[in-house]
């Protein structure tokens, strides 16, 4: 067979030599049986004359240059099998293999084509090509060219479906040609398909180039390594265009040839430190890149360059450090175990605190992205960090921080479910942070309203179950602080009155659905205004709810009613659904009706999670975790707010309550107080333990119980009071546990005055003469059975709480009942206040005066929301003066105190005059305090003053704005016994001694604490300058003989206020009547004024006042500090009064001349005064002092208390309006009788139980006088007294002309009785 193959190849040769112009279909059918024959051959050198005739056949006829596409193709495979036969050499001159070459690179051009009949056999002659390595010949016969075709070629035709022996032929020829020989434009056609295009799968010439780069890397490295640092080094120099893509190739590169870059890639850092910011992005992204490569450890290779590149976190050009962050979460997912790793998290760390927001923006970004990518492994305290970034300075930043960090935590909590992680305190103080955004002023989206939103529907995943929420509730509540717990109250707050408003709203349009009076309309839109301060945008809200209310199909409304109503949150969804399908999708205000259905739903807490706690708890599954506690007060902040949420769920709950481990029954109580109204508990169940409670338990404890009786106890209620109300005396008289039953006794008198008033005075003698006169050293049996601290201590303790009883017996939650003793429970306070004590042999020690004196002061102010007209000016005095007390104990409690009551509200204005004497306290936090509460006053009630005055059409009285406590201070500072005497000339005594005053003025123009507001500070000055003016021309209804010292403050007052004014305003503003208390004022009569002061020294006051005062009063030692026992403070109060007080000598000097320790001389012990001397003042801290007058002596025999079994009727009584008449000389007045003056007198109302008579005073009822008469009947001497006292104290309102020098215009000043400057 072989014979025949031969002897056929050689006949169709020597046949086409006889041919002269052979056509193409003899050429085709003769090729096609010699490639045939050809095929059938061995490899034989031997077979060259058998073969040559052909040979010589071809190359006569030219048939390698043939066109013929079917020609070349038989051409190229019978010249592919001739020099497979007859290699290794083939008979063929340089000349005909270069021709032999261009043919079979035109045929490797049609390898694309794999649907073509031919595709095999060109593979086949590429094989054999790269079988015989005959490419190699192409560079001995100088065919550069050809190779770069081919190779061009190559990269062109080569698909991902080829098969791969092809791609491996494709590889070898150019393996053997590159390792003989390499060119730049071989190089650069090899890099150009090594870049990649786009981000989709790489090529396959990308991946020829790929495995050509890792076969030939040898060869290749020389000439990549110069074009690649010249790239680096010199870029303008080189003249490739490749130079544009340099970085881009260094990364390929070095994913598959890493050991060829073994000399470029440390020349990258050159890039990190050019100017060219462009150069150096770039490079940080390639670098980044390189290290973010998992398997080739560039970081540890590399480290110089790892080190520079850790830099660029702090790059001075924002763009590059944001570079440098999007490269941090490929650079720690591919080695997350390694030292640089955390390096990397260390620069990211870094950035969360630059001071561009860009970068910290990129850096909460890609925190959170890595914390979501790999967040069992992340380290927690990062995204502590990242959560930082919630309260960043930029509005922008805390958005996009919200954002991320509500998709970490959903990650977290959706990751915990499925049991894959555990608990993390760091991850659970997001929603802890999230919930500080509420004190966010500066942005819309984080103000409650729409943190509700955040909090209900983003904070957790809509598929996480209840049981999953309620467990990071409780987990999140273990990290809690009072804070965080205010603002979740404040948002769960403003939800629940939404609803509440919007349950009224439905029931009242339908009960007048009929009826469309503007009285009904008016109703509407109280409402709607109410709910529309729960939304973003109340205005378009308020538009939102009229649109509501317009719509007629009650259906909606039913369903509004059902959502408000359903408290499980499955159920709740359905029906808000049911609600939205109602409304319609294409609605336009859509968006809003989804806010409200939200609102209106329980999507925060329902029952479901009420009942998964209390499961928790009965189950004792959160002993292990440390987690009761947070249990129960997240069980306590849900029922707080939502106590109808405990319904159904009280099996489980009595259960817990009357367990034997209690360690958490306080909180069970409170829960039980608060929720008692609401749910169904049997009292008799639990009673006996109320019960005990109320007899053993401690103090706060006996509280919660009685409020707990008070909400389960229903219409026998007064039944179950007498009937505790009895085991509590029998416990009282026995001495057993008698701070905790007087804790009881003083509930039950605020939750049952009926009740206490049927014991009070076995329980008020109990308490005069066990209690308060108590003087032996050793106090009587059962009291000092509670405690096992000294005698002392204990009687002094009994002595506040005995106290803390009676003040609560007249301050009933429910009603309006007028009680008749209030005026000896004021007596008693003034002794407190004054000595310390009530009785008067006592031996004290001076930590228990301190906290008699703040128990003292505390309950004047606890007091005066509702009996402050009862207050005296000696009392209110004493009390304001507190603020001076010689234990900054005293000072710190009393200053927090007021504070806190004015901020709720809770107490008139004029004690805001505390604020004005602790300013120049000798402790610097107490001084700063000061300033930042009067700030705080001044802006708030300004504020609100300035609205209601608004409200009332712009008239109105001006006693509610804060400039009117200036009548209240400068009284208080004439009645001290420090002022200066009559012939004192020297302005630094008067500057010292008017601190206070020269504060408040000083506060009260300053414009930066009414926010910039200067026609607000123009009508301040205004008004104070016709109060001062008002007061002038008044008297001191107290003590006439301190008229005078009124006078000069006012004339110090005008000064300053003058000095004080920038702009020039003028006085001459009308305010209307300026109205004073005439328990403090009262008119001059007709007769020629006191001398003026003298305006030099009022103007030297006033210079010395504006420049920095000497040191606030201080002794030659260090003060005496008062610590008194923690027993009766929290630890937060005594944290703050552990100071030292230091004092000045020339202030000691000032003290010892005009002696101003008046205020203790009496009550001070003995011990006290051997240490301190006799030159000491009492208050460490200023000049002021309260002088104890004759006319406010209280009595220091015991007290009796007197019921009355009735009350004389009052009357209304006449307002007295003087007009002035106009006159030269400005101290005259003319009283004249005119009641239809009265209006603005009206406009306030007198709130006290206690009305006034018809001659325009007061009736008061109070204990009798010493004096009294003994043999008169009870009820006469209580008469008399009542005249007595409502005598001096009569409340007539008067007027006093303004007549300023400057001004025709008479203003009206009145005098007023002091409850209505407070009233509102």
């Amino acid at each position: 067979m072989a014979f025949s193959n031969e002897k056929l190849v050689s006949d169709i040769g020597k046949r086409l030599a006889l041919q002269a112009r052979p056509n193409k279909d003899f050429l085709v059918k003769s090729l096609r049986q010699a490639g045939s024959a050809l095929s059938e051959l061995d490899q034989s050198s031997s077979l060259e004359p058998v073969i040559k005739p052909l040979i010589d056949s071809l190359v006569k006829h030219g048939l390698i240059q043939n066109k013929d596409k079917d020609v070349r193709l038989l051409v190229a495979i019978c010249i592919n099998e001739i020099m497979r036969v007859l290699a290794p050499e083939p008979p063929f001159s340089d000349e005909i293999f270069r021709d032999i070459f261009k043919l079979f690179a035109s045929m490797f051009a049609e390898l694309g084509d794999v649907e073509s009949p031919y595709f095999s056999r060109r593979v086949k002659i590429l094989e054999t090509v790269a079988t015989l390595k005959c490419c190699i010949l192409m560079l001995d016969i100088g065919c550069d060219d050809i190779v770069y075709e081919m190779f061009k070629t190559f990269f062109s035709v080569v698909r991902e479906h080829h098969q791969q022996s092809l791609v491996n032929a494709m590889l070898s020829i150019m393996t053997l040609i590159l390792k003989e020989k390499v060119s730049q434009p071989l190089l650069d056609l090899i890099l150009f398909n090594l870049l990649k295009e786009g981000k989709g799968a790489p090529p396959a010439s990308h991946r020829l180039a790929v495995s050509i780069i890792q076969d030939c890397s040898e060869s290749l490295e020389p000439f990549v390594r110069g074009f690649l640092t010249s790239c680096i080094l010199d870029r303008d120099a080189v003249r490739d265009e490749l130079k544009e893509y340099y970085q881009e190739l260094i990364f390929e590169i070095f994913q598959c040839a890493p050991q060829m870059l073994l000399a470029v890639i440390p020349n990258l850092s050159q890039e990190l430190l050019t100017d060219q910011v462009d150069v150096r992005i770039k490079a940080v992204n390639l670098i980044g890149k390189l290290f973010a490569l998992p398997e080739h450890h560039a970081a540890q290779e590399y480290r110089h360059l790892f080190v520079e590149f850790l830099k660029r976190f702090s790059d001075k050009s924002t763009e590059v450090r944001i570079a440098a962050l999007e490269c941090v979460k490929a650079c720690y997912i591919a080695n997350p175990s390694k030292a640089e790793s955390l390096e990397v998290l260390n620069a990211l760390e870094g950035r969360l605190l630059d001071f561009d927001d860009r970068v910290r923006t990129q850096a909460v970004i890609v925190a959170c992205d890595l914390a979501r990518s790999s967040l069992k492994f992340i380290p927690p305290e990062l995204i502590s960090r990242t959560s930082e970034r919630l309260r960043d300075k930029k509005i922008s930043v805390r958005k996009i921080a919200l954002k991320k960090l509500l998709e970490v935590y959903r990650d977290y909590c959706t990751k915990c479910s499925d049991g894959l992680m555990t608990l993390n305190d760091h991850l659970e103080q997001i929603p802890c942070r999230i919930l500080m955004l509420c004190y966010d002023k500066d942005c819309k989206e984080f103000r409650p309203q729409n943190m509700e939103l955040v909090i209900a529907g983003d904070l957790f995943a809509p598929s996480l179950s209840v049981e999953e929420r309620t467990r990071h509730w409780i987990s999140l509540f273990s990290l809690f602080t009072p804070l965080h717990m205010k603002a979740l109250t404040t948002i769960l707050s403003q939800k629940r009155r939404l609803q509440s408003e919007m349950q009224n709203y439905v029931f009242l349009r339908e009960k007048e659905k009929e009826n469309n009076s503007e009285e009904v309309l008016e109703r509407f839109k109280t409402s709607f205004t109410k709910m529309s301060a729960s939304f973003r945008d109340p205005s378009k809200a308020e538009e939102c709810f009229v649109k509501l209310n317009q719509m007629k199909d009650n259906s909606i409304f039913s369903a509004l009613l059902e959502l408000l109503d359903e408290a499980t949150t499955i159920n709740a969804q359905n029906t808000r659904d049911k609600f939205l399908k109602l409304i319609g999708d294409r609605h336009p205000n859509i968006e809003f009706f989804q806010s409200l259905s939200l609102k209106c739903m329980f999507n925060i807490f329902s029952s479901e999670h009420v009942r998964c706690i209390l499961d928790n708890l009965s189950a004792k599954r959160l002993q292990k975790k440390g987690l009761e506690a947070s249990s129960i007060d997240l069980l306590l902040a849900i029922i707080s707010i939502y106590p109808s949420l405990l319904r159904g769920s009280e099996k489980q709950f009595s259960m817990l309550l009357l367990g034997d481990d209690k360690p958490f029954s306080d909180k069970l109580l409170q829960i039980l107080a608060k929720a008692g109204p609401h749910i169904s508990i049997d009292l008799s169940d639990i009673y006996p333990s109320l019960e005990r409670v109320c007899l053993e338990g401690t103090r706060a404890q006996a509280k919660l119980a009685v409020s707990a009786v008070a909400a389960l106890a229903g219409t026998s209620e007064k039944f179950v009071f007498s009937e505790l109300c009895k085991q509590l005396m029998d416990a009282l008289h026995s001495g057993r546990n008698i701070p905790t039953v007087l804790q009881s006794l003083g509930c039950i008198a605020q939750n049952s005055i009926s009740v206490y008033e049927t014991r009070e005075g076995e329980i008020m003698q109990f308490m005069y003469e066990k209690i308060f006169q108590t003087v032996e050293v050793d106090p009587p049996d059962g009291l000092t059975s509670f405690d096992d601290t000294s005698r002392c201590r204990g009687l002094y303790k009994l002595k506040i709480y005995a106290l803390k009883t009676l003040v609560k017996s007249f301050l009933p939650h429910r009603g309006t009942h007028i009680r008749f003793q209030i005026n000896e429970v004021f007596d008693i306070l003034s002794k407190m206040l004054q000595k310390g004590d009530i009785a008067d042999c006592v031996s004290s020690c001076e930590s228990d005066k301190a906290n008699i004196r703040i128990a003292a002061a505390k309950s004047v102010l606890r007091l005066s929301r509702r009996w402050d007209l009862h207050i005296t000016p000696q009392i209110f005095n004493l009390t304001i003066l507190t603020a001076k007390d010689s234990s900054s104990f005293v000072r710190r409690l009393f200053l927090d105190k007021t504070h806190k009551l004015l901020k709720e509200r809770a107490i008139p204005i004029r004690y805001a005059c505390a604020f004005a004497f602790s300013a120049s306290d000798c402790l610097k936090d107490l001084e700063d305090d000061a300033l930042k509460y009067m700030a705080e006053f001044i802006r708030d009630y300004s504020k609100e003053a300035r609205i209601h005055q608004v409200s009332i059409g712009g008239g109105g009285l001006m006693t509610d704005y804060p400039a009117y406590i200036v009548v209240f201070l400068i009284h208080v500072l004439a009645q001290d016994s420090g002022f200066p005497p009559e012939d004192c000339q020297d302005e630094e005594i008067y500057a010292l001694f008017c601190r206070p005053l020269i504060f408040l003025l000083k506060a009260l123009m300053n414009t930066s604490f009414v926010n910039g507001d200067m026609g607000l500070v123009n009508d301040t000055f205004s008004y104070l300058v016709n109060i001062f003016r008002a007061v002038k021309r008044a008297e001191d209804a107290v003590d006439a003989q301190t008229t005078h010292k009124l006078h000069i403050l006012s004339d110090i007052g005008i000064e300053m206020v003058n000095t004080l004014n920038p702009r020039g305003t003028s006085s001459s503003h009308n305010h209307g009547k300026i109205l004073l208390p005439s328990s403090l004022y009262k008119i001059s009569p007709a007769k020629k004024c006191d001398e003026a002061f003298d305006a030099d020294l009022v103007k030297k006051i006033v210079q010395l006042s504006l420049s920095p005062l000497p040191p606030p009063a201080k002794h030659g030692r260090k003060c005496q500090e008062v610590i008194p026992n923690s027993d009766l403070v929290s630890g937060k109060e005594a944290q703050k009064t552990v100071r030292k007080e230091f004092h000045t000598k020339a202030k000691q000097d000032l003290d010892k001349s005009y002696n101003v320790n008046e205020r203790h001389k009496g009550a001070m012990a003995s011990s006290e005064s051997t240490i301190l001397g006799n030159d000491q003042i009492s208050s460490s801290c200023g000049s002021m002092t309260p002088k104890t007058s004759e006319y406010s002596q209280v009595s220091t025999q015991k007290v009796k208390l007197i019921d009355f079994a009735s009350l004389e009727e009052n009357r209304a009584s006449d307002l007295v309006n003087l007009s002035s008449t106009e006159s030269r000389d400005h101290c005259s007045s003319q009283v004249l009788l005119h009641k239809s003056e009265a209006l603005n007198g009206e406009r306030i109302r007198l709130s006290s139980p206690i009305e006034k008579s018809d001659e325009g005073e007061l009736s008061t009822l109070g204990c009798l006088n010493d004096n009294t008469d003994a043999s008169k009947d009870p009820a006469a001497k209580c008469q008399e007294e009542t005249n007595n006292r409502g005598a001096k104290i009569s409340k007539k309102m008067v007027s006093l002309q303004d007549c300023s020098k400057n001004s025709e215009t008479e203003t009206l000043s009145y005098l007023l009785c002091r409850k209505t400057v407070f009233a509102r």
